[in-house]
């Protein structure tokens, strides 16, 4: 069977310990997750040479493993998670199953793309800014972004521990709802009364993305007691992004730029002017971030509560060709980023729907919901799964 160039290692194999609602399902995981005796590589090969094995395995890896799920394979992630193309310059890229001509989006790749070629039932990433959401939207697949620290993330090599979050992606709808059963602390489940489309990420949309969903849309809106259009960034999503953007590249030096300083490990096109830039950000910048985020928690808490779901746009188009410039991709990654911000300033959950194909790719739309309303957005999108 091609293994579409997802694996870094597709002989780690680790049985389930006990029965549960997991049986029989097979799943891959990132190569940023411990797993006792082995080294994970975090997608660079220095990293891989300079690190010890674990001692013990990521506790998200064991509790699949206590609910019958078997792992099989370790996957490609883009280097130390700093992307989101999915084009790893050491291990090669993934091939999208869905398009080859393009990118499977990252930095959760591999795992995405297990998925997507049916090799596993569902897979784990992380995702700090977009990293399983968008590889999901790229492959045709449903992915979560969990609320920030309601999965436990020990024994994950970190990015900028305010944002990264362990998420999932899965074939179907009623195994990412099954896998969130397993991974997510016990919720208050009701259920959602208000739906919000936000305009302002939909205006990031390229044209044809916002064809390709308009009968979705109305399909939500005639069959829903309360929808309505909001501005989510009065001040701009670009704003937005900026702050995610500085407050992420702070601890993402703070995080490894010890170890580069040592190391001097070889980066990618991409990645090492991106650790570059990071090296330059300063503590006395922060605050006004910092502030800006509080602000935007405040109002997306105050637009979403318990009961309400934002609609929008998982990125805004197709995923890229592969091998295009890198000036080309960092604009692409710029609009992505505008998108993927909400949930990642919010620290919300956000489900990939795999909903729509364009010329043959595929495109996804995005619920987030409220701050732990993970199981009950995940029961949401299962139950509307069946009748799409």
């Amino acid at each position: 069977m091609r293994d579409f160039g997802a694996y870094i290692d597709e002989n780690i194999s680790l049985e389930p310990r006990t029965n549960g609602n997991l049986d029989g399902l097979k799943f891959a995981v990132k190569d940023v997750f411990a797993i006792k005796d082995y080294v994970s590589s975090a997608g660079n090969p220095d990293w891989l040479q300079s690190h010890e094995p674990a001692k013990e395995t990521a506790p998200a890896i064991t509790n699949l493993l206590n609910n019958g799920a078997t792992l099989k394979g370790t996957t490609i992630t883009d280097e130390l998670m700093y992307s989101l193309n999915g084009e790893n310059y050491h291990y090669g890229t993934p091939i999208n199953p869905k398009d080859a001509n393009r990118i499977p989006g990252g930095s959760s790749c591999g795992s995405a793309v297990t998925v997507a070629a049916k090799l596993t039932d569902f897979s784990l990433g992380t995702d700090t800014g977009g990293s399983v959401r968008i590889p999901s939207s790229y492959c045709g697949i449903y992915g979560i972004r969990p609320t920030h620290g309601a999965v436990n993330i020990d024994g994950v090599i970190p990015l900028a521990k305010s944002f990264d979050t362990v998420g999932w992606m899965a074939q179907d709808a009623e195994i990412l709802y099954e896998v969130g059963k397993v991974l997510l602390p016990v919720q208050e489940e009701g259920i959602f009364t208000r739906f919000i489309l936000g305009s302002d990420a939909w205006l990031l949309a390229d044209q044809e993305v916002q064809n390709a969903f308009s009968p979705f849309l109305k399909k939500i809106e005639s069959s829903v007691p309360n929808y309505s259009t909001t501005i989510i960034a009065e001040e701009g999503l670009q704003e937005w992004a900026e702050a995610f953007r500085q407050l992420q590249g702070r601890e993402i030096w703070q995080e490894h730029g010890e170890w580069i300083q040592k190391v001097n490990p070889s980066f990618g096109p991409g990645i090492a002017e991106r650790f570059q830039w990071a090296s330059t950000l300063k503590d006395y910048d922060l605050p006004q971030y910092q502030q800006k985020r509080r602000i935007i928690q405040q109002r997306m808490e105050k637009l979403l509560g318990d009961d309400g779901i934002l609609i929008i746009p998982t990125a805004p188009g197709k995923a890229p060709l592969l091998n295009l410039p890198v000036e080309e991709l960092e604009i692409k990654r710029s609009q992505t980023f505008q998108l993927c911000c909400i949930a990642g300033l919010s620290g919300f959950p956000q489900v990939n729907l795999p909903l729509a194909i364009l010329d043959g790719a595929p495109i996804g739309l995005s619920f987030i919901a409220g701050r732990n309303q993970d199981r009950k957005l995940l029961r949401l999108v299962a139950e509307w799964a069946k009748k799409w």
